[in-house]
């Protein structure tokens, strides 16, 4: 298995140990024959951020601690049984093996034992870092073993054994790269299969800092066969001919990170390049929609979600789901599930618990009450309209307002920004809070009328 970490920089390889030049070029590079054809297979990660923390509000649960303090390595370490199982030629980390400035032995005892573990096997390891490795002092003081080669800021690139297939690699310098790295790549060698790494935002991705910029357009036109990039977290194949492959973070951290994660297979044949997906995450954040419409029971109501959640749970990549669920649809039970939604949040993750695979992290109910029956003529279908009508009236958004202003003064300012990051943001906030309000008083008014 390798993984290729390649940015196009200079042509000339920077030095390199003597220790790594005599294994690397002395390295009979494993694969699978089939007839007179060599295949080669190089696995291509990135954005493992060792030890970064799992967000979830369902980490409160002890039975799911575990599980999710070691996600981040569990995922590093499917990547290495898989490397060592499948005999693969080579490694490639596309930036981000670490997560940040914080020093931890614990951390680099485990990184040095895995990567130990490919050096036994003979498989190299082509590194670069990216902006989270730049800050990480482990990067700088660990003894990696001589199987791993790190490429410097300067760029360069190395031959794989005795094959006919180039890496080209270019590493952050510091924390940001606000300029393109694509200048630091020499030309590819003629005639040959030439991967490169870079750790790059690309033209830019909502979510993730403008690192390295450069389009697609330019990285095709470089004449390299495979862009091994790192940094964006979502996996994207950008282009086919050449290859230009974002590999996406192996272990998702929040619901923002939501799916099953994985790495890339590079499979090369002659000078034809294929590529597949190789599942790494333990722990899988979701997000699921049960639709109860249709549900006249609490009983009907819990069987309903109890199937679709064992659903999920069979089709699991992942060892663990972490799921925010949503319950919705039209239904006559409307008010009294929205009156007892406490109670209804602890049924729903009792029944995730129950197939020993989910947890749920969130629950959220977004009914509406069937159009026929409506008791519109009624004092609380008259209060609801009532109380629709105030909510859009000026003054009643201006007390709103001042009234959040006051909880505000009261968070940590570093919540606040996370919480209220510009208007838009807060003007939505009003606005689910007012509803959710209203929902609140109609349906304990409504339930206690059943």
């Amino acid at each position: 298995m390798v993984f290729l970490v390649v940015n196009r920089e200079r042509v000339c390889a920077p030095p390199v140990r003597s220790g790594l030049r005599k294994r690397l070029s002395g390295i009979e590079i494993s694969g699978l024959r089939f007839g007179k054809q060599h295949l080669i297979r190089i696995l291509h990660t990135a954005d493992v951020h060792l030890d970064s923390p799992l967000k979830s509000l369902a980490l409160r649960d002890e039975g799911l601690q575990s599980t999710v303090q070691t996600a981040t390595r569990t995922a590093f370490t499917r990547l290495v049984d898989f490397a060592l199982a499948e005999g693969v030629s080579a490694l490639l980390i596309a930036g981000d093996l670490f997560d940040g400035a914080e020093r931890s032995a614990k951390t680099a005892a485990f990184l040095t034992g895995q990567l130990d573990r490919l050096k036994q096997a003979d498989i190299p390891v082509f590194y670069i870092k990216g902006n989270h490795d730049a800050e990480n002092p482990l990067t700088g003081e660990v003894s990696l073993p001589e199987n791993v080669y790190v490429f410097d800021g300067r760029g360069g690139r190395h031959q794989l054994g005795e094959t006919n297939i180039w890496i080209y690699g270019v590493s952050f310098s510091g924390r940001q790269a606000p300029d393109s790295l694509l200048p630091k790549f020499g030309s590819p060698e003629p005639d040959a299969i030439n991967i490169a790494m870079l750790h790059t935002s690309l033209a830019g991705s909502q979510g993730h800092d403008t690192y390295a910029p450069c389009s697609v357009a330019e990285l095709s036109a470089m004449g390299f066969d495979y862009w091994a990039l790192g940094h964006v977290h979502k996996r994207q194949v950008h282009s086919s001919a050449p290859w230009i492959v974002m590999a996406g973070i192996p272990q998702g951290r929040d619901i923002g990170e939501a799916g099953p994660k994985s790495a890339t297979l590079l499979s090369i044949e002659d000078k034809s390049i294929s590529v597949s997906e190789v599942p790494t995450s333990a722990a899988e954040f979701l997000e699921l929609k049960v639709d109860i419409g249709g549900c006249e029971t609490d009983d009907e109501i819990r069987s309903h979600v109890r199937q679709q959640l064992q659903g999920v749970a069979e089709n699991l990549v992942a060892d663990v789901g972490l799921i925010r669920l949503t319950v919705a649809g039209q239904t006559d039970r409307k008010w009294q599930v929205l009156r007892d939604q406490d109670a209804w949040t602890e049924v729903t993750a009792e029944l995730a618990r129950s197939t020993d695979r989910l947890w749920i992290e969130k629950t959220k109910f977004n009914l509406s009450e069937k159009a026929e029956g409506s008791d519109s003529k009624s004092a609380v279908g008259e209060l609801e309209a009532l109380m629709a009508e105030i909510s859009k009236e000026p003054a009643n958004a201006a007390t709103m307002r001042d009234l959040l202003d006051t909880l505000v003064n009261e968070i940590p300012t570093a919540r606040r920004a996370q919480l209220l990051p510009n208007e838009e943001a807060a003007e939505q906030l009003l606005r689910s809070l007012s509803e959710d309000g209203a929902e609140s008083i109609l349906a304990a008014m409504k339930g206690a009328s059943e």
